[in-house]
């Protein structure tokens, strides 16, 4: 059997492994606490969101990724790593009722990749910074892994004790890939994409407060000037942008949960100026605040009816 023929059997498998674990759209979880399933029978609009470290492996249809102002798009010939939290836009661009999107996602610690990277024969060298978002190109070993890890849950009394081994065969496969020093440089100590993880968590903790880029910098011990530079090798961002991209998807979280008004939306997450708020808000979204919660509750009222 041909590499590319076994690549497609194994893709198929899981396909329709992850289709007898979901339902309607959406994200499933299951049995395993870091395994999720998303499914799409349909093209979606741009879905906001914070990625957190994961491996996304698309076992049918396509979906588009902006970070900043690139795009990602991946389908089952490749797969996707993030390796920090990182908002983004994801819009799934290839599905239909018959052949829908159908994704596995499994999240992951940095602890497990600094584990790997102690015990097993994988060089320590200190990269240099490198886009913690990228798309690979699959291979069997990698499907393989993947599919005997979704197989787990038709026998869940072996989840505990072999799902963690395939856990770690499936970072390890990945940690080997062509891009694995993207992951890698997060597990070295003193490296700078580990002061950028730190920077991260640090404006994630605190990102309704005021944020003075030379403290964080200081924080990290990095200069000024070198943090802004691998702070945009890492997110494709600069910190301030960072920043703003989680003030306005919590702002919008909070505005469609309906817990409070659009003008107070913008103060809790940390603007000062209604009118800064409404036009920030109306670049990232394409409407200003009233105007994105009158269509995302006119969206309800007709997905009910």
């Amino acid at each position: 059997m041909s590499l590319d023929k076994k690549e497609e059997m194994l893709q198929q498998e899981l396909a329709a492994q992850i289709e007898q674990y979901t339902g309607t759209d959406g994200i499933w979880a299951t049995s395993i606490p870091s395994l999720h399933f998303i499914k799409a029978s349909q093209e979606t609009d741009p879905i906001h969101s914070l990625y957190e470290p994961a491996l996304c492996i698309v076992a049918q249809g396509t979906k588009l990724v902006l970070l900043g102002k690139e795009s990602y798009v991946y389908d089952p010939s490749c797969y996707l790593v993030a390796s920090v939290q990182l908002p983004v836009s994801g819009q799934v661009i290839q599905a239909t009722p018959e052949n829908p999107y159908l994704c596995m996602q499994l999240d992951f610690q940095g602890s497990q990749i600094i584990e790997l990277i102690q015990e097993v024969d994988i060089s320590r060298s200190v990269p240099s910074s490198k886009r913690a978002l990228y798309v690979s190109k699959t291979n069997t070993s990698l499907l393989e892994a993947a599919v005997r890890l979704v197989k787990l849950l038709d026998t869940p009394q072996d989840i505990p004790v072999i799902a963690p081994l395939i856990i770690r065969e499936i970072l390890y496969r990945v940690l080997l890939g062509e891009q694995g020093h993207s992951i890698k440089q997060f597990a070295v100590t003193g490296s700078h994409a580990d002061c950028i993880a730190q920077a991260i968590e640090m404006i994630k903790r605190d990102f309704a407060k005021p944020l003075r880029v030379e403290t964080l910098a200081a924080a990290v011990n990095m200069s000024t000037s070198s943090l802004h530079y691998h702070f945009k090798e890492v997110t494709a961002m600069s910190p301030l942008q960072y920043q703003k991209k989680l003030r306005l998807q919590e702002a919008r979280r909070i505005l469609f949960s309906g817990g409070t008004e659009a003008a107070n939306a913008g103060f809790l997450v940390g603007y000062e100026s209604p009118s800064q708020f409404s036009r920030e808000y109306s670049r990232m979204f394409g409407l200003p605040p009233i105007s994105d919660i009158k269509q995302f509750r006119d969206t309800l009222r007709v997905g009910s009816n």
